[in-house]
């Protein structure tokens, strides 16, 4: 078994090393811990030794990475200033390369005579919710000398108890217990309040964050100002755990760190590796209507240790199938979309999926929740989960509807009095109920169009995915509802919001026209598929002047125009993607090669412009806009566009959404889920199942 893994991990590797000849690229952010919105960690710098690592709220949470190398210490992760507890400062080991995959971000370091290979792994394989649920990744490291000698090595690793904490000055406790084959050292706060705050950059302070460190390692649980400087003199970690506690998590010297030491031995040419687990649990993680619910790995019961354990179990099969999981997913995407189309969608997978958290109702029943990182903290918001659904459409449907079962729930509700759709549920982890505008109070900033398109759109497109209509059968009154407030309200929307909410109101929105009329022809596939004939002749009829009366009402020469009552004026026309995703086919080509012949004018060197007010744009609508293109020079060109920008960005966060093209400059807005909307090239690739 663990020749098969090394043969696989060697071809892997070499097979990504070739790959990235030629074209080395820079993140704006290396996702390394990526799991929820509360357990999401980051280096945001061009080397592992650069910076400190952080939370995506970019709130320090420490670690640091060590080897000792025949009696000298040197870093491999993460920042020492001089004079760290009296030491000098510690050399950085040489990072020589860097991997990025959709599961894996892989470093490579020299130092010596030795190479460091370390990979950090999140098992997000999303059609295996068991797996994909749990809280761990995987930190493990493979050493070999390349110089010809034997060398004496060990690793070290320290994680810092602001992990644990929302603000420094909480109290931590810590404490070591038992997983089969694994020494567990464990670190939360000391007033165990769960589900108590809601917010945007919040982190978690509930729970425990738990190093799993295999029984061939050492363990430690010591202040900073013992272990760290206990290793880099002698290599050995102090014997005793430290026991005063509770400590505030960020006073100097302060609560205790969580450390292992990884003895390496005589490293020769023959690579020795290890391996740890960092994870993070927290028993309620989402209240949703009062409930509160648990993390989706635990819906039978299953207790830490008992995770922890078979995490442990599981890992070589694990980091095998993560493996062929990478190498097929990078495959279809360079098919769907070319090198830089694949490389796009690696640095952005994992970052879709770590903006949500999978719970379990108390049936069992699979709840996917977003959270609407930097930009206001709402949760399961409507048009968020739209411009991310086509990854979710790629690579699991169940996960979409998992999104929006609770959303359709509370629509049904007698409480959503509303005839539009609502825009979320809450503010993260709270899902009690909708918070942005009026709420559920009045139609203040609500955005009635824009989410009623978007729910039935994104429910068409779910049930052809899984070839069934037993969703949307279940919640007809109020789709049928929202389909009649579009008919009345869409082909030309008042004053309100869409999801580019931080543009404002906007009076007959073109591109919200367009998304509207999509829903409409959606709506009839959906009366159709659920057995109601006359309901879909109904829509089918209304639906099918609305096209020709929007180009009229649009054109402006040679392009169609941001507003209808706003000549001179452009704007990205992404909604149009669902017309032949959906096989709705109600516009002609004509207008998005229109379209597209004005957009090749109107390139910025970091992208294509949101519309004509001003030089910012948006990533998932390029895409989507990209993904409408007449010939593949226009498509290849944007999306070249949007590589060359997160190569270059000096906005050094989880990947942004919102950017200016010309600066390249963030505007707001980082970690998102959102997106997840780049996949649709590959959707409209691998197509909608009828």
């Amino acid at each position: 078994m663990r020749m098969r893994l090394a043969a696989a991990c060697a071809a892997f590797a070499a097979m990504l090393c070739a790959s990235a000849v030629g074209q080395q690229h820079r993140p704006p952010a290396v996702p390394l811990v990526t799991h929820d919105p509360f357990f999401s960690l980051w280096s945001m710098g061009d080397k592992l030794t650069d910076v400190q690592v952080k939370h995506w709220t970019e709130a320090a949470q420490p670690m640091l990475g060590l080897i000792r190398i025949d009696g000298k210490t040197y870093r491999w992760m993460g920042t020492t200033p001089r004079g760290y507890f009296g030491m000098p400062a510690i050399d950085a080991m040489e990072q020589t390369s860097f991997e990025l995959t959709p599961l894996h971000s892989r470093y490579h370091f020299r130092a010596a005579g030795l190479e460091l290979a370390v990979s950090f792994f999140s098992p997000l394989l999303p059609k295996d919710l068991d797996v994909m649920s749990r809280p761990v990744t995987y930190l493990s490291w493979s050493v070999r000398s390349i110089d010809g000698k034997q060398h004496q090595a060990d690793l070290m690793f320290d994680v810092d108890p602001l992990i644990a904490v929302d603000q420094p000055a909480q109290p931590v406790t810590w404490s070591r217990t038992r997983a089969s084959g694994l020494t567990l050292l464990n670190v939360g706060t000391r007033d165990q309040q769960a589900l108590h705050q809601s917010g945007d950059r919040v982190r978690i302070d509930w729970g425990y964050f738990h190093l799993g460190i295999p029984d061939d390692a050492m363990a430690a649980i010591s202040m900073a100002k013992d272990g760290i400087p206990a290793f880099v003199a002698s290599g050995n970690l102090p014997d005793a755990d430290d026991s005063s506690m509770p400590l505030p998590a960020g006073r100097r010297p302060g609560a205790a760190h969580l450390s292992a030491k990884l003895p390496l031995g005589m490293v020769g040419t023959k690579a020795v590796e290890r391996h740890v687990e960092l994870a993070y649990t927290e028993g309620y993680a989402i209240e949703y209507l009062g409930r509160k619910l648990r993390p989706y790995w635990q819906r039978n019961g299953m207790s830490e240790g008992t995770l922890l354990a078979t995490a442990e179990k599981e890992y070589r099969q694990l980091e095998e199938r993560g493996n062929k999981f990478d190498e097929e997913t990078m495959t279809k995407m360079e098919k769907a979309g070319g090198a830089d189309y694949k490389y796009l969608t690696s640095l952005l997978f994992r970052q879709t999926i770590a903006a949500h958290k999978l719970v379990a109702d108390i049936d069992g029943t699979p709840m996917f929740f977003s959270k609407e990182n930097d930009s206001n903290g709402c949760i399961d918001t409507v048009d968020v989960t739209y411009p991310s659904s086509p990854f979710f459409l790629l690579f699991n449907p169940k996960l979409l509807e998992a999104q929006l079962e609770p959303l359709m729930r509370y629509a049904a509700l007698p409480r959503w009095r509303f005839p539009f759709a609502p825009h979320d549920l809450g503010t993260y982890p709270l899902a009690n109920g909708q918070v942005y505008g009026g709420g559920e109070e009045n139609e203040e900033d609500q955005m009635p169009v824009e989410e009623s398109g978007n729910l039935i759109i994104m429910v068409a497109a779910m049930e052809r995915s899984e070839g069934n209509w037993d969703f949307a059968k279940r919640f007809m009154p109020q789709l049928t509802q929202w389909a009649d407030y579009l008919e009345k309200k869409g082909m030309d929307p008042e004053n309100q919001l869409s999801t580019d909410d931080f543009a404002g109101h906007l009076a007959h929105n073109t591109n919200l026209s367009l998304k509207a009329i999509e829903a409409l022809g959606a709506f009839v596939e959906i009366a159709r598929g659920v057995g109601d004939t006359k309901l879909a002749d109904k829509y089918a009829a209304a639906v099918k002047p609305m096209p020709a009366q929007w180009e009229k009402m649009a054109l402006d020469g040679d392009h169609y125009k941001l507003a209808f009552d706003q000549p001179g004026t452009w704007s990205q026309k992404y909604n149009l993607v669902w017309d032949d995703l959906l096989g709705l086919h109600l516009f002609p080509k004509r207008v998005m090669q229109t379209e597209w012949a004005f957009y090749s004018k109107h390139m910025e060197k970091y992208g294509l412009p949101l519309d004509n007010r001003k030089t910012i744009t948006k990533l998932d609508w390029q895409v989507w806009t990209a993904s409408l293109a007449s010939t593949p020079e226009q498509y290849q060109d944007l999306i070249h566009r949007l590589v060359v920008w997160a190569d270059e960005t000096p906005s050094r966060v989880p990947t942004t959404d919102w950017y200016d093209t010309i600066s390249g400059k963030r505007i707001g807005f980082q970690a998102r889920s959102v997106v997840g909307g780049v996949f649709i090239k590959a959707l409209m690739a691998e197509g909608i199942s009828k």
